[in-house]
């Protein structure tokens, strides 16, 4: 069928015959220098030049954030209390905010694992880490985090897109605007979720909010096909199914020539092209049966323990490869113990998930360093809050929400490791010394990505948006190498 006969019938019907879904590919194509905007679009849509620091300045050229959804405790990780041994069940007067509301006193759940020394630095960890343990050279500990809400929904937006509030750009959105895209085959912003499901709020956690719709995070799946309704219906071509984009694409572009500001029409019309790409590259980098089995070992790949974090771990480091800006994975999903929430047994909780995550993040870490990657790519750990030293429930080893004090850590991309920057309290309930607020983890990100946290812009609403907000936020200065 010739293209002529494809424009000479309607849209409807070209993709009602075809059967040509893209599914959630739709709307997450980086658009870069390809002439679907009007002038006014396209310097709307880039960022202002004193957004970028002095090109020596950006050490790291791909994220990957490593999500522990739900929470992580703090001490029962990297934060080493060991005051606290021998204090179980001892009541006492602390100020704690968690789902429970406002609490005075509690009664203290000392730390369920045995801490040891690792690396040159002498970095304490946690007996759920013992993989990790020997990565701690290569990584920076922030232990005095503070966050706004010590609650699941706002919390996981601030960590986000720095806002308590949905509708704005999360942070993967702000690197793919203010850099674009290197590889106009993939998307620039990747988001792998836990097979558990999604966490609280869904897509609201990688949405592009007020920008384009196409800067939004793609979700990618570890096993099958990379992305639903990708491949197209059986008997459709190669050759048939380009005559029918381009067929699209130049109703699309005639539509769009009198509504010059529809973002999402579009990015509409990038995602058809990104997709006839994808559907060549994205099962390319899924395709583990290229990596060694040593590869595959280091990564816990076959373990069912450790498959599927290990799987995700890989195909992070093969898409930093192919040059995806920023890769988010989910530890834990859906409610409950399906993810780090422990509110009822800590130890059943945490050496699940510890257990399934510890091997693959330190492989990512070590290939990530042996293949000469580390030095660009940015890795940060963490979850959207801590948990409090205090018992939850009257009689559990459960622990509530702690926004007041947490730990993450950051590894690569210019980050200078073996040491820790923050300490919280004696029972690392709240921070004391250089506590640090989300905005500047966040700030400390796109510094390192080469980017000035507080002039990389969005012209929406009458203001001039920013991911750290309005007023001033500086990196962990510590941190940069």
């Amino acid at each position: 069928m010739t293209k002529a006969n494809f424009c000479g019938r309607t849209r409807r019907e070209l993709l009602w015959q075809t059967g040509c879904g893209f599914g959630g590919v739709a709307l997450t194509s980086l658009l870069s220098g390809d002439g679907f905007f009007s002038k006014a679009q396209a310097d709307q849509q880039r960022p202002v030049p004193s957004a970028y620091l002095p090109k020596e300045a950006a050490k790291a050229k791909s994220v990957i954030f490593l999500f522990m959804y739900g929470g992580p405790s703090q001490i029962d990780t990297f934060d080493y209390k060991p005051n606290m041994v021998g204090m179980d069940n001892k009541t006492i007067t602390v100020k704690t905010f968690g789902r429970g509301g406002h609490r005075n006193e509690g009664r203290i759940v000392e730390p369920r694992w045995k801490f040891k020394q690792y690396g040159e630095c002498g970095k304490w960890v946690s007996d759920l880490f013992p993989n990790l343990g020997h990565c701690v050279d290569d990584i920076a500990f922030l232990h005095s985090m503070t966050a706004d809400s010590p609650i699941h929904g706002s919390a996981m937006l601030m960590m986000n897109s720095g806002k308590i509030l949905s509708g704005s750009p999360s942070l993967g959105s702000w690197i793919n605007y203010g850099l674009g895209t290197v590889n106009e085959d993939l998307p620039g912003y990747v988001v792998m979720l836990d097979p558990s499901g999604g966490p609280i709020s869904g897509a609201k956690n990688w949405s592009s909010g007020y920008m384009p719709a196409n800067y939004q995070g793609t979700i990618l799946r570890a096993k099958g096909a990379p992305l639903l309704d990708l491949q197209p219906p059986a008997g459709v071509s190669r050759e048939l199914q380009r005559e029918l984009i381009d067929a699209i694409s130049e109703n699309n572009t005639a539509h769009m020539e009198q509504r010059a500001h529809n973002s999402e029409l579009a990015a509409r019309i990038k995602s058809y092209e990104l997709a006839f790409k994808m559907q060549q590259s994205a099962p390319e980098v899924v395709d583990l049966a290229q990596e060694t089995q040593e590869t595959l070992d280091l990564y816990g790949v076959g373990d069912p323990k450790t498959d599927d974090f290990g799987r995700r771990c890989l195909l992070a480091r093969r898409m930093v490869e192919r040059g995806v800006r920023f890769i988010q994975l989910y530890s834990g999903g859906s409610h409950n113990d399906a993810n780090w929430d422990a509110h009822g047994d800590l130890e059943t909780n945490h050496n699940l998930h510890a257990g399934r995550t510890d091997k693959p993040i330190a492989a990512l870490l070590k290939d990530l360093k042996r293949r000469g990657l580390l030095d660009s790519t940015l890795v940060v750990w963490g979850g959207e809050f801590g948990r409090q030293p205090v018992a939850e429930y009257q009689a559990s080893t459960g622990r509530d929400h702690n926004s007041y004090g947490f730990t993450m850590w950051m590894a690569g991309g210019g980050i200078k490791g073996g040491q820790s920057v923050g300490t919280t309290d004696e029972l690392g309930a709240a921070a004391v010394e250089r506590p640090l607020h989300v905005k500047n983890l966040h700030a400390t990100v796109l510094t390192q990505m080469g980017l000035d946290p507080n002039k990389l812009s969005y012209f929406y609403s009458g203001l001039d948006q920013k991911l750290v907000g309005v007023e001033h936020v500086a990196p962990v200065q510590e941190l940069i190498a």
